[in-house]
């Protein structure tokens, strides 16, 4: 879509050179033909520093817009995004060529598989599961009954997918107006999924709204679990069921995370850090150890309290 057309569209005023915009993106991966949003003074020292086409933002920051890049001007930064992000949604049903299926690859008769999908080899598919359009599959993988594979999954080499698992469904992202209305927030990433991997029963991934939810190599994942939308699991992390984790937490190599514990969003964890079953974490954690709670603290810590409120309860 022409930026200008977009501006229309949204009820913005355009200054500036037209162009064609391909999508939307974050401040530091936009490109020249694509359109990103600040809104959050947090992430200000990315603003000068971003090479998209053009801006979403508030008239405060406008003269932190680097040079080449326009300024769309308005109150409403991160609604306007969500706005703009319908424009951008990709089809659901596509014209992308026959699937490529390995001559090895076994896949039961009532299997759904979209056009463009590359099938591996010696990769078996078991009833009833959904494979989306333009789907890959690597060499070795094992996709139980009744997964669904949204369209532009990639799932890597030797993973297990477990019974009713979804990969690669829309995030629980909105933005709000002012008189309490929620505007879907289009997610038009999609989830990698690399070697190795085994995706526990009825787990849902979620797809990123731009880039990918990826999940990395040898991670293994539990039944029942939520991984929210531009979220990124470590090498060999272990998530233990009913795990949920909210929107762009990123999880270091070999972490565990005990059964019902729990993440806010935008926050890191680092290698080969614990959390205890139904510790909520709040804050980004960098110091390997065990930690447990809510509020979160160490292990060692967090009994100790126990052991003298027992006291005080004798």
């Amino acid at each position: 879509m022409r930026l200008r057309t977009l501006a229309q569209k949204l009820g913005l005023s355009f200054e500036g050179e037209d162009f064609e915009i391909s999508a939307i993106n974050t401040l530091d991966a936009a490109t020249p033909q694509e359109i990103s949003f600040f809104d959050n003074p947090k992430y200000l020292e990315k603003l000068p520093l971003t090479k998209a086409g053009a801006v979403f933002v508030k008239q405060a920051f406008a003269e932190q817009v680097p040079q080449g890049t326009i300024a769309l001007i308005t109150d409403e930064p991160y609604l306007k995004m969500a706005m703009a992000s319908y424009y951008f949604q990709k089809p659901l049903k596509r014209d992308a060529g026959a699937p490529k299926i390995a001559e090895t690859a076994q896949i039961d008769e009532n299997v759904h598989i979209g056009s463009g999908a590359v099938i591996g080899e010696n990769v078996t598919i078991l009833s009833g599961a959904v494979i989306g359009e333009e789907v890959e599959i690597g060499d070795g993988t094992l996709i139980h009954p009744n997964v669904t594979l949204y369209n532009d999954v990639k799932i890597g080499k030797k993973c297990i997918i477990q019974a009713g698992a979804v990969i690669g469904s829309d995030g629980f992202g909105y933005a709000h107006t002012r008189t309490g209305e929620h505007v879907k927030i289009y997610h038009n990433g999609n989830v990698i999924i690399e070697d190795d991997v085994e995706i526990g029963a009825n787990t849902t991934i979620d797809r990123a709204v731009f880039g990918s939810t990826r999940i990395k190599k040898g991670a293994k994942i539990d039944n029942l679990i939520q991984i929210g939308h531009n979220c990124e699991i470590g090498e060999y992390a272990i998530l233990v069921s009913q795990v949920g984790l909210s929107g762009s937490t990123k999880l270091g190599r070999n972490v565990v995370m005990g059964g019902q514990s729990a993440t806010s969003g935008h926050l890191e964890i680092g290698d080969f850090v614990t959390i205890a079953a139904r510790g909520g974490v709040t804050k980004s954690i960098k110091t390997k150890d065990v930690y447990s709670g809510f509020p979160l603290m160490r292990h060692k810590e967090w009994l100790r309290l126990q052991a003298k409120i027992a006291k005080l309860l004798k």
